[in-house]
């Protein structure tokens, strides 16, 4: 490796002697605005403040791609290279730094955390990295101008970031391209101006913003726009605007979403979702990106179909059916859920703690838990959880994010059994590490109806953020007719 060192050596002497024009007044500064990463997270929170669903979660990978690879680099490979730092002579003195760094030179952490941060933000929206990528090159560029890294530290500083940030890829799935999905074109009226359509707004949902109700009667002049006081009974509500209308509108997160396909799915109504919640699961799964897009279909009549799953009383059982259009879950899931929100809520770190909070309420609800004991399909199994989507999720595993087909006519059933040895070790190991899905804790079927039995007393059940005492059997199936969706037509739909 001589002979890389001697180049290494070379490359960092011409650039010591060179003057590029106008870079003297740019790169130092440059260099030290990004110490401790202070230059990427104020990037982050200028995105994330923008309200831009894209940009914040561009913002949230960023992060954490730097951090990992923060991690990797000053905790690690650092202690254990002991490659010394340029011996500085030949740099002028106006570039150099006051502070001189004292850790060893390879790799250079500022330019892992500048490509992890570019590269975190170019996975999520190409605009936003194409915008970080520069100034990221020119911080790394930086640390050889300023003589406190040889080139060679540079480029596998950036090797290593732009690793990081593709590893984040297991705790936090990429959603798929918007031509990937596969939806089905469905019938549905249109409503010029929103004639015929009664629109309720959750204004407890998500933010919680009065100007929801006022974005939607702009957009759509002719409907009916509905905000229930706290007071009221959303569910009541929602069944007496069905009633009257011959398209039903709702405006909330995925429970309230929810409610609303329940009274559509009953009545044959085609609903039209204006994303409204914090999250909005079902919204971006089936291509709906804002206000404006279910209007436009709302107008044109352009609806695609998805499947509306249905919890069941088992035959003979009294009760009424429940509806899910997300996920159904039972055992430490939903308790995991209401720990991870509580320990957000309580640190008040918002969307940046969600990997860690989920990793910290883990261990603390796997100290605590026990597992439970059910017959699926008649057949018993000890389990730590059992998870059903609503069509098939990706990726496999413990963190399931998104769905390219709502109208596949299954559920994407998995469990992790809790009668393997060192079960609840493995699944805490599996989970955080993001291999659960090649453990054999893990189990993932495929099929257009589930039955469970003997369920536990006392016992919960959890769907689409909508928490319920669990019957001791129900069976888990499919609406037997889709439900028309508004939402602009493309080329993903057949």
């Amino acid at each position: 490796m001589g002979w890389v060192n001697r180049l290494d050596r070379r490359v960092f002497e011409r650039v010591a002697a060179a003057h590029p024009p106008g870079v003297q007044a740019v790169l130092p500064r440059l260099s030290r605005a990004a110490d401790h990463s202070r230059l990427w997270l104020a990037t982050a929170a200028v995105m994330a403040a923008t309200g831009d669903r894209t940009a914040r979660r561009a913002a949230v990978r960023g992060v954490g791609a730097l951090a990992l690879a923060s991690l990797a680099t000053n905790t690690v490979i650092k202690y254990v290279s002991s490659r010394e730092r340029p011996l500085i002579d030949a740099v002028p003195l106006a570039r150099r730094l006051k502070r001189q760094p004292r850790s060893t030179s390879f790799p250079s952490g500022h330019s892992a955390s500048a490509a992890a941060f570019a590269t975190g933000v170019a996975m999520e929206s190409r605009r936003h990295g194409l915008l970080v990528a520069p100034v990221a090159a020119a911080v790394a560029a930086s640390r050889v101008y300023v003589g406190v890294h040889y080139p060679a530290d540079v480029l596998a500083g950036c090797l290593l970031g732009s690793g990081a940030a593709l590893a984040t890829s297991r705790w936090l799935p990429r959603r798929p391209p918007a031509g990937v999905s596969h939806h089905r074109r469905a019938s549905a009226p249109a409503l010029p101006g929103g004639a015929g359509l009664v629109v309720v707004v959750n204004a407890g949902a998500g933010s919680g913003s009065s100007t929801e109700g006022d974005r939607i009667r702009k957009l759509l002049p002719g409907a009916e726009v509905v905000e229930p006081g706290p007071d009221e009974d959303l569910t009541a509500v929602l069944a007496a605007a069905a009633d009257r209308a011959r398209a039903l509108g709702v405006c909330g997160g995925d429970g309230t979403v929810n409610a609303a396909a329940a009274q559509a799915a009953e009545r044959g109504l085609p609903l039209a979702v204006f994303p409204g919640g914090t999250l909005n699961h079902f919204a971006l799964d089936t291509g709906i990106n804002g206000f404006s897009q279910t209007a436009d279909a709302v107008t044109t009549g352009e609806a695609v179909g998805v499947d509306v799953a249905r919890i069941r009383p088992a035959p003979g059982a009294a009760g009424a059916d429940r509806y899910f259009l997300n996920t159904f879950s039972l055992g430490i899931y939903p308790e995991l859920v209401r720990a991870r929100e509580e320990l957000r809520e309580r640190t008040q770190l918002g969307a940046w703690s969600r990997w860690p909070s989920a990793a910290v309420s883990l261990v603390r609800v796997l100290a605590t838990a026990e597992p439970f004991e059910i017959a699926l399909n008649g057949r018993p199994q000890r389990l730590w959880l059992l998870f059903t989507g609503n069509g098939l999720y990706s990726p496999e595993g413990f963190a399931p994010s998104h769905r390219t087909q709502l109208d596949d006519g299954l559920l994407d059933v998995r469990t992790v059994a809790a009668d393997k040895p060192l079960a609840r070790t493995r699944l805490a190991l599996t989970a955080l590490t993001g291999t659960l899905a090649y453990s054999r804790v893990h189990t993932a079927v495929r099929l257009p109806r589930l039955r469970l039995t003997e369920l536990p007393d006392g016992g919960t059940i959890a769907y689409d953020g909508e928490t319920a005492a669990a019957p001791r059997d129900l069976v888990l199936d499919k609406h037997p007719e889709p439900l028309a969706v508004y939402r602009p037509l493309s080329t993903d739909a057949l």
